[in-house]
């Protein structure tokens, strides 16, 4: 995988470069609630323009439906991608229509421009190959070099991810180097005791990375919604919490098949929760419980661990030579329902490992808490990317920047 600082020994002064961005960051109206992925190829974009190239950053936001919709432009991003470089960035209003062309044309060397969002055009996301070629085809007329720098998008086969780096010389942006960098750290000759702590609320979003880290993680914390699967499994009455009762037998079966390996598995002793979900647009204090998990009363539904299970977790993430943290432990947007994710945060800043927080809620959920990002090992842009790498998937985005 060619490098950045490769690219520009080669020349990069006076040439077009594509960068594929991951500016998908949330939005309240106008205004962005968390910048962490502009942030991270910011070094990437001014290292281009730096060295004299005209810069053409392109990224999605949302899930548009294949055509222009207001409340997806990557307008406000423009305007916060500029104040970061300290420089006005141009921005497009189309993505390979004539607003573009003239806005990519008329930069100077050094210039940055920000195209409108990519999946306002169903060729990007298409699954006929012909059409998400024809669209990175459009998109290669706007640039002679290539750099992908989008790790959040990585795992996705969309035509600016994967296409057209086929079409353009291409190298690994700074961001993207990071991220496999740390990722191997995780993947091969692990630092151990390796402990890996999942949340999030869905347990079938993780059952790959748990399948694949059965055969190399010491410790599997569980928490967020997904532990009452967990619970469930085991025996345990969960009340209202959510529950995703297809998969109750491949979790007990991991659980088998970890207690076989010697594979300590760390659930909960006890959660917090209340009789329905908080109202998080009036996060005002509640009437929080805390139970323990084998006295859950039926008309409570679980929202955080307990109190003693952040002492358990915290205990179990001390000695620790590496951990990986997917997920939140409850819902951390509500003050009743955030000491979980806290706790988690903060044994991690403890601990002596090498920690990696896996992007996504998580990563959100470090920043809205108020922890310091530099903190950590590292924080990832890319929850979605890090869980299917983790999962031993080839990522089409890293494979197209590989040969």
């Amino acid at each position: 995988m060619k490098t950045i600082d490769e690219l520009i020994d080669e020349g990069v002064g006076g040439k077009r470069v594509f960068v594929r961005a991951d500016l998908n960051v949330p939005l309240s109206g106008d205004t962005i609630t968390d910048d962490g992925r502009i942030r991270a190829v910011v070094p990437t974009i001014a290292k281009l323009a730096g060295a004299g190239a005209k810069v053409v950053v392109t990224s999605h936001l949302g899930r548009p439906k294949g055509a222009p919709d207001p409340q997806f432009s990557l307008a406000p991003v423009a305007r916060r991608l500029g104040e970061l470089l300290g420089t006005k960035v141009a921005f497009a209003t189309d993505t390979v229509g004539e607003n573009a062309r003239d806005v990519v044309g008329a930069l100077a060397d050094g210039g940055v421009a920000l195209l409108e969002n990519l999946r306002f055009n169903p060729g990007e996301t298409s699954k006929d190959d012909a059409e998400r070629g024809a669209f990175a085809d459009r998109l290669a007329e706007l640039a002679e070099l290539y750099v992908g720098d989008g790790f959040g998008a990585v795992h996705r086969k969309h035509a600016s991810v994967y296409d057209l780096p086929a079409r353009l010389p291409h190298a690994a942006g700074l961001l993207i180097a990071t991220e496999v960098g740390v990722l191997k750290k995780l993947t091969e000759d692990v630092a151990r005791p390796y402990a890996v702590v999942l949340g999030g609320a869905k347990v079938s979003d993780k059952l790959g990375v748990i399948d694949h880290l059965l055969d190399r993680a010491d410790r599997i914390l569980i928490g967020g919604g997904m532990l009452f699967t967990f619970l469930k499994a085991q025996g345990h009455e969960v009340g209202k919490s959510l529950v995703q009762d297809d998969q109750l037998g491949i979790v007990a079966e991991y659980l088998e098949r970890a207690k076989a390996k010697g594979v300590e598995f760390v659930l909960p002793v006890d959660v917090v929760g209340a009789p329905s979900f908080p109202d998080l647009k009036n996060p005002v204090a509640g009437n929080p419980v805390t139970v323990p998990v084998d006295a859950f009363p039926g008309d409570l539904m679980g929202l955080d661990i307990g109190p003693e299970t952040r002492k358990l977790f915290a205990s179990k993430l001390a000695d620790t030579a590496t951990v990986f943290w997917n997920g939140p432990m409850g819902v951390f947007e509500h003050p009743d329902y955030a000491e979980g994710t806290r706790a988690v945060a903060q044994a991690l800043l403890d601990s002596p490992a090498f920690t990696v927080v896996g992007g996504g809620d998580s990563a959100a959920a470090v920043r809205i808490l108020g922890f310091d990002e530099n903190a950590f090992g590292h924080i990832s842009t890319g929850g979605g990317a890090s869980l299917e790498y983790l999962e031993g998937k080839t990522l089409p985005g890293l494979a197209a920047l590989e040969d």
